[in-house]
């Protein structure tokens, strides 16, 4: 189970998907997710790889303390990571389905904050996809960044949104008694 605001996005995703094809960006009404807007952002394909910055919200732009039009998405990652980000943008492109990654965000001092990051492609015109809409959904308290910017994400699980994500509870107990 994914935080409600990634499965509002992928269900939103979801009901604009024509057939098997990813939506049209024309499809995509940002006033239907209007609370989600500061969240969001929307990354440009220029190739295989290639993938920009078009727009961020707001909270995007202030956890890295800077706008990031024009900016290589996979930059932001650690090196380990940027062919596997590759390969799940790619592959999301070809199967027209969205990915989710839970990741962890750095700050220059090592603080760090929980983070799940959708991505969803979308076609600005009649070919393949060749844009992602995508949410940085905090998972874990931002007050732990202390202000600082986010230098780096670092990736710590890789799925297809419909993927199934075993919840975190495991032992549930009721005045010392177990019950589930």
């Amino acid at each position: 189970m994914f935080h409600s605001n990634t499965e509002r996005l992928i269900e939103y995703w979801r009901a604009r998907k024509v057939g098997g094809a990813s939506p049209q960006r024309a499809a995509i009404d940002p006033t239907e997710i209007a609370t989600l807007l500061p969240q969001t952002f929307v990354l440009g394909r220029l190739g295989a790889g290639r993938y920009v910055f078009r727009l961020a919200g707001a909270l995007v732009g202030d956890l890295h303390q800077r706008d990031l039009r024009g900016q290589d998405w996979l930059s932001l990652w650690e090196g380990a990571d940027k062919l596997r980000l590759a390969t799940a943008l790619e592959t999301a492109r070809r199967r027209a389905e969205p990915v989710v990654l839970v990741a962890e965000a750095r700050t220059t001092s090592g603080r760090a904050a929980g983070m799940e990051i959708t991505l969803a492609p979308l076609r600005g015109g009649p070919d393949s996809p060749d844009r992602f809409i995508g949410l940085y959904q905090p998972v874990s308290p931002l007050a732990g960044l202390r202000d600082e910017a986010i230098v780096s994400l670092a990736v710590q699980r890789i799925g297809a949104a419909s993927e199934t994500v075993e919840p975190y509870l495991k032992l549930a107990a009721v005045d010392g008694l177990r019950v589930a």
